[in-house]
């Protein structure tokens, strides 16, 4: 990207086409984002904080006439899952241009301390535990059904976010960085995102001598999810702002293949904590939270608990005196846990999070085992691997969360004789991706066919393993 003496040099994104130019558009208009941010955070307050001061919802209550039942149905109905959606499809633009939680946490930020992100936040195991313990405290609370519970768990991300942002950095998303359950979930999917904010080391390289936008001076950018801009690769961490559009003429919103984080960058990226969060994360912990409210095993297994404790005169664990914030006490609407209701819960989701996970996490050693040298296991290959999974882990969280949208739109007699075929294709496309990629990154560890097709076929159990737990929630139990 070198310039001859006296030449002025083309703006990337004039080289680059419309999407490029789409990048330069969100960097020139980014007043505009922001204040559709501050739109969206009324409409997120809005729903959070009104249904929880009224009543429940009758029996003759609908989603057209009903605050609480139509902010139950843009929560975990609409917004959710399809702001899963959104990561595979347009990368974390959520984050960057939409997000609540991010605009008010650095926002806070502006005005706040500015302290140094201290040595206990940096740690890499955070995206993880946060997902788990929000997604089993979640359940405990009924947070799908409940206003007080959707208060006080998206609101209390809400509030630690913006005193985080308080605390930490200089209008700076150190929460959305480190600590957001979630931020570990969008930075999987978003690597399967079809483009990304690429950056040209050598058009970087030659901003030392020559400027940027024809030899101005180059403008600092402030990124607020604190990416090295310069070493960027991929979309994991890119929050899709557009504030670094044209940064030195060196970086554009660029299409790349769906298939080139996971497969050409992955062995580089991924850590153990990744793979945890994909196998006993989101093809875990969250299975076992979609499973247990329609799991047979789960009554069965505490009728037998209850009634041994009763045999024994232990009742303390039958009693529903547990406070709502802690565990589901409705008694107006005949939906009150107890103590024992709550352990099998929690135990429950850990152990089904236990069991698929190391199951999946055999399946993946023997698959990354037989390519490379042969007998000879690498923890870099089996992370690799473990990436290939992301399309049907994202999908299983997206289904289980529809299931939500399709019981409320159930209730309102609206037909869904498509549902199931619509899961089934679903499951077919990202298991048939998912295997895609797991062929591909087979060839970056061998060239022999017969390697790489049994690496293929452990890879396939893997899969098979994963749609078991789909076929009991959405057939194997309900027939």
């Amino acid at each position: 990207m070198s310039c001859a003496s006296g030449q002025t040099r083309v703006p990337r994104a004039q080289q680059q086409g419309w999407l490029a130019q789409a990048g330069q558009w969100m960097q020139r208009h980014g007043a505009a984002i922001r204040a559709v941010q501050w739109v969206v955070v009324a409409v997120y307050a809005f729903l959070i904080l009104v249904p929880a001061v009224m009543p429940l919802p009758g029996d003759t209550a609908h989603l057209w006439n009903n605050l609480t039942l139509a902010a139950q149905f843009v929560f975990w109905g609409i917004w959710w899952p399809f702001v899963l959606l959104s990561m595979v499809l347009l990368g974390r633009v959520w984050c960057g241009v939409l997000c609540p939680e991010g605009a008010l946490s650095e926002f806070a930020s502006k005005f706040g301390r500015g302290w140094a992100i201290p040595h206990w936040m940096r740690w890499g195991g955070w995206p993880f535990v946060a997902f788990g313990l929000t997604t089993i405290y979640g359940q405990m609370v009924s947070v799908y059904q409940y206003p007080k519970a959707v208060l006080l768990v998206l609101g209390g991300s809400t509030l630690g976010a913006m005193v985080i942002g308080f605390l930490y950095g200089r209008e700076k998303r150190v929460w959305c960085k480190y600590l957001c359950p979630v931020n570990g979930v969008f930075s999987l999917l978003a690597r399967l995102a079809p483009f990304h904010f690429k950056v040209d080391e050598d058009a970087w390289r030659n901003s030392y001598t020559h400027g940027e936008h024809g030899g101005r001076r180059v403008i600092p950018v402030n990124c607020a999810p604190l990416v090295p801009l310069r070493n960027m690769k991929g979309a994991a961490d890119c929050h899709m702002c557009g504030r670094c559009s044209g940064h030195r003429d060196a970086i554009a919103l660029t299409w790349r293949s769906p298939s080139q984080e996971v497969v050409e960058l992955g062995d580089k990226a991924a850590s153990g904590w990744d793979t945890a969060l994909i196998l006993y994360g989101l093809l875990g912990i969250a299975i076992g939270a979609f499973h247990w409210t329609g799991s047979p095993w789960f009554i069965d297994l505490k009728q037998s608990i209850a009634g041994w404790l009763i045999d024994q005169n232990i009742t303390w664990p039958l009693d529903t005196n547990a406070p709502w914030f802690l565990l589901t006490h409705y008694p107006e609407q005949n939906d009150v846990f107890s103590w024992l209701d709550g352990t099998m819960i929690v135990g429950y989701i850990v152990a089904t999070g236990l069991v698929y996970g190391t199951a999946l996490l055999a399946l993946l050693a023997l698959s990354s085992a037989l390519v490379g040298r042969v007998g000879r296991f690498e923890m870099r290959r089996l992370h690799h691997f473990a990436q290939s999974l992301i399309p049907l882990a994202g999908a299983g969280v997206f289904l289980g969360l529809s299931a939500t949208t399709l019981s409320l739109l159930r209730a309102e007699h609206v037909p869904l004789d498509w549902a199931a075929d619509v899961r089934i294709a679903i499951l077919v496309i990202t298991n048939a991706w998912s295997a895609w990629l797991a062929w591909r990154v087979t060839g970056r560890y061998s060239t022999r066919l017969w390697q790489r097709a049994l690496a293929l076929a452990g890879f396939c159990a893997a899969l098979a393993v994963v749609d078991s737990a789909w076929w009991l929630m959405f057939w194997g139990w309900t027939h």
